[in-house]
């Protein structure tokens, strides 16, 4: 069941209750698609950012909430920014440095969706005291499942 962001508010209050949490969807892969953002503080929600496409791919849609998420936090901030995507934490953590290196060449060939691993690998490169970090997806960290009732909010008519 997709919920709204008042139903995630009313529903979960497990997790962290600080930091930058992003998440990304897609309904078909490829498909229409959307992103969340959100910035919270002692349990409050202090900016969120969200947007949809109708054409791309799950990890495009978490490429492009980590950017926005990002992009809430100022350069000389220490902040942690949470995903739920495994992929983009190795990605900005471990890989593009090398990657970058190498002229944005895996050693296996090209990297997908580069433009956007490039924005958000500069974007975090920018804010050198935010911690990018995994949490695991639907398990009742109430901003965890907010920002994915951001990130799909395309496919309701409500937030």
């Amino acid at each position: 069941m997709l919920h709204t962001t008042a139903q995630v508010l009313e529903r979960y209050d497990g997790g962290p209750q600080a930091g930058v949490f992003t998440d990304g969807s897609c309904s078909g892969n490829p498909g229409p698609g959307g992103w969340g953002a959100v910035r919270v503080d002692d349990g409050r929600v202090v900016a969120q950012r969200y947007g949809a496409d109708g054409d791309t791919t799950n990890n495009r849609m978490e490429l492009t909430a980590i950017a926005e998420g990002l992009l809430l936090i100022a350069p000389d901030e220490h902040v942690d920014v949470f995903t739920d995507s495994r992929l983009v934490v190795q990605t900005l953590t471990q890989w593009a440095a090398g990657w970058e290196r190498r002229g944005w060449r895996r050693s296996t060939g090209e990297v997908q969706n580069l433009e956007l691993v490039q924005q958000a690998y500069t974007l975090a490169q920018a804010r050198p005291h935010a911690r990018i970090q995994w949490i695991r997806a639907h398990d009742g960290s109430k901003w965890n499942e907010y920002a994915d009732a951001l990130a799909t909010a395309y496919l309701r008519d409500m937030l």
